[in-house]
């Protein structure tokens, strides 16, 4: 195994990534009649995909021409990746990003049988087709080129991980920060009320009450437009923070408006 294979095998992670958040977007767009990022990541990226893409090139390559074996041995090994997987996240964020317990014959809700029934009918066609196709195109690309391509992918790639892994574990905080800053609020309000006779206060208190509020709902924009993200790419997912941020029913139009008017 040359360093070409180990560069075309890093490619593949990225490529197939890609390829599995178009296959992902498509169907969910199309279930909710209007575009879905899929996946965790903001970028249009699946590393699921791509992993599973690579667990496949080294363990099934060689049952190419059996697809019967092909099928059931992708649905027993990429049925235990996608368990894995939801598992390690789970234990990371402290989130069930999908949730197939509403499923007849699931596991834990992490996997169930008509899943890895498309994980085995996946398998069949990444051997004998896709990868096939796509190998042959790659297995010729000038090195270089496919060495840079590669680099800024990654380099893309880690840039969106660390932001998206960042805003995932300070949601909470975030949250918390957004509480605090309604408390402080509401006690300048109340100071202002206090010592509305002094003009000079009640100019500082009325600055800093516009400053906080548009502070507040920066915040809640953002924490939004994440959180909506997140639920529309995982419909099934359960996140206490995520599902009770969601139900306060925050008016997106009216914080923008806020914002803005802010700035004015």
């Amino acid at each position: 195994m040359d360093t070409h294979f180990w560069l075309r095998i890093f490619f593949y992670i990225i490529f197939y990534s890609f390829l599995g958040w178009i296959l992902e977007s498509v169907y969910k767009s199309i279930i909710e009649k209007r575009f879905i990022n899929s996946g965790f990541l903001k970028g249009p990226i699946c590393p699921i995909y791509g992993i599973a893409a690579v667990i496949m090139i080294f363990t099934l390559n060689s049952l190419k021409g059996k697809p019967l074996l092909l099928f059931v041995i992708s649905f027993v090994v990429l049925s235990a990746w996608e368990y894995l997987a939801g598992l390690i996240l789970e234990k990371l964020f402290k989130t069930k990003y999908w949730d197939y317990s509403k499923n007849k014959f699931n596991l834990h809700g992490r996997i169930c049988l008509k899943n890895s029934i498309y994980w085995g009918i996946l398998g069949v066609l990444f051997i004998e087709i896709i990868h096939p196709f796509i190998e042959n195109g790659i297995v010729n690309f000038p090195y270089n080129i496919l060495l840079s391509i590669t680099i800024i992918s990654y380099i893309l790639l880690a840039i969106d991980a660390v932001h998206s892994i960042i805003t995932t574990i300070k949601f909470e905080s975030t949250m918390k920060k957004i509480s605090e800053l309604g408390e402080t609020i509401k006690f300048k309000i109340e100071e202002l009320k206090t010592n509305a006779s002094n003009a000079t206060t009640k100019i500082k208190n009325e600055q800093l009450i516009r400053k906080l509020k548009i502070k507040e709902t920066k915040l809640k924009l953002r924490l939004y437009r994440n959180a909506k993200r997140l639920k529309l790419a995982f419909p099934t997912m359960k996140s206490e923070n995520i599902t009770s941020f969601l139900n306060q029913k925050i008016d997106i139009k009216k914080l923008k408006k806020l914002i803005k008017k802010g700035k004015e």
